[in-house]
């Protein structure tokens, strides 16, 4: 038995900050954050290439050395990870999405610049063709336009054993395709990449919240149809459990819930039935909404970043990509 009001006043520990501070149920720390980073060409040179993207207003894509200052600039801000996604130039861009498999594209020449100079900085890396393709699927397409399942999956274990050998930490899937977990497993312990981690966005839905990441890759314009026949529908949460069990059996070490704000319970529900580390992706139109909401002067950027990322833990995550790592991390102490 509790006590009743007055006796028991919930006010009481909320009263100052301090208390407040001490009764906290959740904690976010730089650590929980992962720094989502978009690489694009500079010159044989060298040289640090800024492009801002319009639909991410402060986000940027940066050339091989930028990508480095941002790893550096992660260290110091006690960010623990890094995800990379590729701009690829037009001309490299074909229906069979081959650049990913080149060992000197621009994924894997950030990942070994980003070793070479940070390496207490992890490094995540996406596995989906959409940023190589010329149709702007993650996928191969069949003659009707259909992205077909086993021969993507024989691509993207390629595509993440390229990756490995570059040397990244965490190989993450993003393309959704079926039994591809258990593939890139088996090719990694095959080819003694033992420690390789693999995130598998296990529940990614079909969402309208990925257009500014579109324009970051440079696919938004490319893509023939929508995708909708490999990615989730939104109005299951059922499936996501499958989808998630299916991951883990075939040997992923933790599974991503994408987008993030809109689908917090399934977060919840993944966490309760399976207690597994539980990623969310705070995606692009997340990021952009906020950043237009503080243009409008609808919101103070600090506290809304913090709440929505509180959110995150609150429900169960056990870290969070988003394009206001850098900046939450200052705001934490980083």
């Amino acid at each position: 038995m509790t006590a009743s009001y007055p006796a028991l006043r919930l006010r009481r520990t909320r009263a100052s900050a301090w208390s407040r501070r001490l009764h906290a149920e959740t904690v976010l720390t730089p650590a929980d954050l992962i720094w989502p980073l978009f690489v694009c060409e500079g010159p044989s040179s060298g040289g640090i290439v800024e492009q801002p993207i319009p639909s991410l207003p402060g986000v940027s894509r940066w050339s091989v050395d930028g990508i480095v200052a941002r790893g550096r600039e992660a260290r110091g801000l006690g960010i623990p990870c890094i995800a990379l996604f590729p701009y690829t130039q037009p001309e490299r861009r074909t229906d069979d999405g081959r650049e990913a498999l080149n060992p000197d594209n621009l994924m894997c020449q950030a990942i070994r610049a980003l070793k070479d100079a940070v390496p207490e900085v992890g490094v995540l890396t996406d596995v989906a063709l959409d940023p190589y393709t010329s149709h702007g699927h993650d996928g191969l397409v069949d003659a009707a336009g259909y992205v077909v399942n086993d021969t993507t999956a024989e691509m993207l274990v390629a595509q993440a054993l390229n990756q490995a050998n570059a040397g990244a930490d965490i190989i993450a899937p993003s393309d959704m395709m079926d039994g591809r977990i258990g593939m890139i497993r088996g090719a990694l312990e095959a080819d003694s990449h033992h420690n390789v981690q693999i995130m598998s966005y296990a529940a990614k839905y079909a969402s309208a919240f990925y257009g500014p990441f579109r324009d970051a890759v440079g696919s938004r314009g490319l893509l023939k149809g929508d995708k909708k026949t490999y990615q989730m529908d939104n109005a299951n949460a059922e499936e996501a459990l499958r989808e998630v069990a299916m991951d883990l059996a075939e040997g992923a070490d933790t599974v991503m819930v994408k987008p993030g704000l809109p689908y917090l319970d399934i977060i919840v529900r993944v966490r309760q039935a399976f207690e597994v580390p539980v990623f969310a992706y705070q995606v692009s139109g997340e990021y952009a909404m906020i950043e237009a909401a503080v243009a409008a002067g609808a919101a103070e950027r600090d506290v809304m970043v913090l709440e929505t990322l509180m959110s995150f833990k609150r429900a169960g995550c056990s870290g969070v990509l988003t394009y206001h790592a850098a900046h939450a991390a200052k705001l934490l102490g980083g």
